[in-house]
């Protein structure tokens, strides 16, 4: 995650040359929370959408499924695993097949999403988010099976200017495309 953030930092100073206001949606709220962490410097304020400091224990073991199933070449079970985690659950018996649809029709290389899943499996800023000098706001949903309330309120918490917002019975996908939270998002990122 570190070597993720990294490349942004690099990004924000090469094209940019200033601290930007940031906003980062599931893992790229791992590694937007990340750069806040290790080059605090370059982030006026933050926004972490469906994001914490690490995956909750549900959270990592969906996510080494789809690592299983995707190393295991079934790309549809993978996607159909993560689409139907990520969305409420009464939906999740439609959103399974889809997802094992949009799975067998992807043809990227899977090396990528399995580097990923591991960064993000080994993520725990919990004891540096100290370091975080941004505002920060921290979004979430209680029916969000990567994260739970706890985390996200406690990714706030240890945050010296951090605040959460976490709505009762929103999953990840409410968070991550919702037009409340993209909102509150959004507003908090132009108060500052």
């Amino acid at each position: 995650m570190a070597d993720l953030a990294a490349d942004y930092a690099t990004a924000i100073e090469q094209d940019l040359g200033e601290p930007v206001l940031l906003h980062g949606t599931s893992t790229g709220g791992s590694i937007a929370l990340q750069l806040a962490v290790d080059r605090p410097e370059l982030v006026r304020r933050l926004v972490l959408a469906g994001a914490a400091c690490r995956l909750s224990s549900r959270g990592r073991a969906v996510m080494a499924e789809v690592a299983r199933l995707t190393a295991a070449g079934d790309s549809g079970a993978a996607t159909a695993t993560i689409v139907a985690a990520a969305t409420p659950p009464r939906l999740r018996l439609l959103t399974r097949p889809a997802g094992w649809v949009m799975g067998r029709l992807t043809t990227s290389d899977p090396r990528d999403m399995l580097v990923t899943i591991a960064a993000e499996d080994e993520l725990d800023l919990e004891p540096r988010l100290d370091r975080v000098t941004a505002p920060t706001l921290v979004l979430g949903g209680t029916a969000d099976d990567f994260y739970t309330r706890d985390l996200f309120e406690r990714t706030a918490a240890g945050v010296p200017d951090g605040r959460a917002v976490v709505w009762d019975g929103m999953s990840h996908v409410g968070v991550a495309g919702g037009k409340m939270p993209a909102a509150v998002g959004l507003g908090y990122l132009l108060a500052g």
